[in-house]
């Protein structure tokens, strides 16, 4: 194994929506598609939705395996998690990843994003997220799942809408990519641009056609970007000089 690449999803979301990833990156990385609890694989979990403590459920789940040359890529909310593990495993002084990439994820305000979409009524949150796309329709429209799928879609926007992290003390010293869409309403591309601040190895904003998930029509321009970051950092990894 070359490289080891966790991905985590979106709010609402789970590790499906990018199960056809592991066949677009070399045959000899290990992709780890992470669910957070309360969907996919750990359906039978209640969700989790505070920010710390979904990032220490994933210190536990996925402590054995933050080892070796291993990266981070988070898409929405998947972001957030992927940047507090970093900053959290720092804090730690344990090793970091060699790489984060950030997707549709907004530089953090000390106020938040102002957005409270985990209150709308059920008509105004469906309405909400059939426009931003991610779920499927037959979520949305089927009284039953939509009764089944709610309160992990709820909890996650909750997670984001109230995340309040503490100030950097310094920039990351991790390469960092942040990728976006060109027309999301949900994280806009000026607001994807403040990431260059909070790293010493900034690789790059790179923007696709489209809106907040601007990759799911066809994730091969998102994947094989990640593939070419991912491999100029494990370059610089390898020859990076011990301090």
């Amino acid at each position: 194994m070359e490289v080891r690449l966790f991905v985590f999803h979106h709010a609402g979301g789970s590790h499906l929506l990018y199960r056809d990833w592991p066949g677009r990156f070399p045959a000899d990385w290990e992709l780890r598609l992470v669910d957070a609890p309360g969907r996919g694989m750990l359906a039978d979990r209640p969700p989790i939705g505070d920010a710390d403590a979904l990032v220490d459920h994933f210190l536990d789940e996925l402590g054995p395996e933050l080892n070796g040359p291993y990266a981070l890529f988070g898409h929405s909310m998947g972001g957030l998690v992927a940047y507090e593990l970093t900053r959290r495993l720092l804090a730690q002084g344990r090793t970091p990843p060699f790489w984060l990439g950030l997707s549709a994820r907004s530089t953090p305000r000390p106020g938040g994003d102002g957005s409270r979409r985990h209150l709308l009524s059920d008509a105004g949150l469906r309405r909400e997220l059939a426009a931003m796309g991610g779920t499927p329709s037959f979520v949305l429209d089927d009284p039953e799942l939509w009764e089944l799928f709610e309160p992990a879609i709820r909890t996650d926007l909750r997670l984001v809408e109230n995340w309040r992290p503490a100030p950097d003390p310094a920039p990351l010293p991790v390469p960092l990519s942040v990728f976006g869409g060109t027309l999301d309403t949900v994280a806009e591309p000026e607001r994807l641009a403040g990431w260059a601040e909070r790293t010493e190895r900034f690789l790059g904003l790179h923007l696709f056609d489209g809106g907040h998930f601007y990759f799911q029509p066809d994730p091969a321009p998102l994947t094989d970007r990640i593939t070419q970051d991912i491999r100029s950092a494990l370059a610089v990894s390898r020859h990076a000089v011990p301090r």
